[in-house]
């Protein structure tokens, strides 16, 4: 299949699984799915892996800040030289999402990142231990978040950690 085939079919699965997904072009080889309801991401992701559909590159969160109260979750999904975008828009408070866990499981590390960095909770997740932080980082402070200040982070009485 070239590039224009495999967008189409990625389009048609989309649609199959999810009516109300927004999908675009935005430029020549990249489909981008605007995914609606948190229920259809998983069965979506199960529909391009049954019509293998690339595999899970990578999954990456943007705080879109707090004037706009919203995270945006981009999975990129690379067949051949195609590139699939699944974005899925969440509230910064009580951001939630299942995990892919079951059906990628690779899907798991780039999640326990999302939870970590954003503060995103990933349900189903199989390891929710932390990867990159250190243990004594304090709680409900995401560092990949745009009102992020590290000059908040205290050890103790008042000293910066360094």
């Amino acid at each position: 299949m070239n590039t224009e085939e495999i967008l189409n079919l990625a389009s048609e699965v989309v649609r199959a699984w999810d009516w109300t997904s927004q999908v675009e072009r935005p430029r020549p080889g990249q489909l981008d799915v605007y995914i609606s309801s948190l229920a259809e991401l998983v069965p979506v992701v199960v529909g391009l892996r049954v019509k293998r559909l690339g595999y899970l590159a990578a999954i990456v969160g943007l705080d879109l800040g707090p004037a706009v109260d919203a995270l945006e979750v981009l999975y990129h999904f690379c067949p051949g030289d195609a590139l699939i975008a699944l974005r899925v828009r969440l509230p910064r408070r009580d951001a939630v999402l299942p995990s892919l866990c079951e059906v990628i499981p690779s899907a798991e590390v780039f999640e326990r990142e999302l939870a970590e960095m954003f503060g995103i909770q990933i349900t189903g997740l199989h390891t929710p231990e932390r990867l990159y932080l250190p243990d004594d980082w304090p709680d409900g402070v995401y560092p990949l978040r745009k009102d992020f200040d590290p000059g908040l982070l205290n050890t103790r009485e008042g000293e910066p950690r360094s």
